[in-house]
């Protein structure tokens, strides 16, 4: 059996090595590999871009379009979101997909032409020596496969585990440097998203300062329109008991604390979620192989959720200035995770 040799080796052992979020991958990234041996030598390419689940497109020369349902499971054991397209050409040796030609074949087709030529009395018009041999050539069974029938059964096994091997060599190459440019530019994206959480976290700590002064500023405002209303109708002023319902209702209709409790409990998850924390319940998914993006999507919908309560609830002017940058923060790691698989 051909061993198929490696021509270019990784710069990295592993793709993951020393990443701060190895959980992590985008969705976009190339990688190129090469392998050679008896059997050939295959250049692998593969490039991928966003889609919400996974997409395997393969294109393959001829010589290895059999080896195609092989190529799709090796892929899918490791890439689990993006559209991926994969080219695999292999280049066989000289003269080793050269179809052989069928002597026997040719002599019968020639006698058996003679003996038509006889038998219509046509003479010498038709002779061993002025057949056409480039008509010959065109005719069934002349021409045949550089593996004909009747080679060895284990010679032919041989031949297609050497071939599947070569490939194999290629692909997984070129999956090792494929999916380090992903872990490379995901790494990017995760500290533009850390960044943002460190943003939304400190406007959380202004809006957790400012929240307390809502409901006096609302009750300053509340007693000072009610005072001047009655003064303005010559009517007795309202007793503190009504002043005190009313500003109680306002206070627990504004109250933003368990919005602010969510909000951050979702940025420590969030922040789990892209290092990879080490929790049983985490090491089982990665286990399963499932992608991360989908979860980081899901919690980016609540903390949208959860912001844009806070804005409603505050009804602050100031609040809500914090509340447009939380927002814009969220908007811009949305933007990032639907790249991330």
């Amino acid at each position: 059996m051909t061993q198929a040799s490696v021509r270019t080796q990784s710069t990295s052992n592993s793709p993951l090595g020393g990443s701060p979020y190895p959980s992590l991958r985008s969705m976009t990234g190339q990688g190129r590999g090469e392998a050679s041996g008896n059997a050939g030598a295959v250049v692998t390419e593969i490039r991928s871009v966003n889609n919400r689940g996974l997409k395997v497109i393969l294109r393959t020369s001829d010589s290895v379009s059999e080896l195609e349902p092989k190529i799709e499971t090796l892929i899918r054991q490791h890439l689990h979101r993006g559209s991926v397209t994969v080219q695999v050409r292999l280049t066989s040796p000289p003269g080793a997909d050269l179809p052989r030609v069928n002597c026997d074949a040719v002599r019968s087709y020639a006698e058996q032409l003679a003996e038509v030529a006889d038998s219509l009395a046509m003479g010498d018009a038709v002779t061993s020596t002025n057949i056409d041999l480039a008509h010959l050539m065109q005719l069934p069974g002349v021409l045949e496969s550089p593996s004909p029938d009747g080679q060895d059964t284990q010679e032919r096994q041989a031949r297609a585990q050497a071939k599947w091997e070569l490939v194999e060599s290629s692909v997984e190459l070129a999956l090792e440097r494929f999916k380090k440019m992903r872990s490379d530019e995901a790494i990017a994206m995760a500290e533009s998203i850390e960044q943002d959480l460190q943003l939304i976290e400190t406007r959380c700590e202004q809006v957790a300062k400012l929240s307390p002064f809502v409901v006096q500023r609302y009750r300053e405002r509340l007693r000072d329109r009610i005072e001047k209303a009655f003064a303005e109708n010559n009517l007795q002023p309202a007793q503190p008991v009504d002043l005190i319902r009313e500003v109680q209702l306002f206070a627990d209709r504004a109250d933003i604390s368990e919005e602010l409790t969510r909000l951050k409990s979702h940025l420590a998850m969030m922040r789990g979620v892209l290092v990879g924390d080490s929790s049983e319940e985490s090491a089982s998914t990665q286990e399963r192989g499932e992608a991360v993006g989908r979860k980081l999507d899901f919690i980016i919908q609540e903390l949208n959720r959860e912001t844009n309560t806070i804005g409603s609830k505050a009804g602050d002017a100031e609040i809500a200035e914090h509340v447009v940058e939380m927002k814009c923060a969220i908007e811009r790691m949305r933007e990032l995770v639907q790249n991330l698989e």
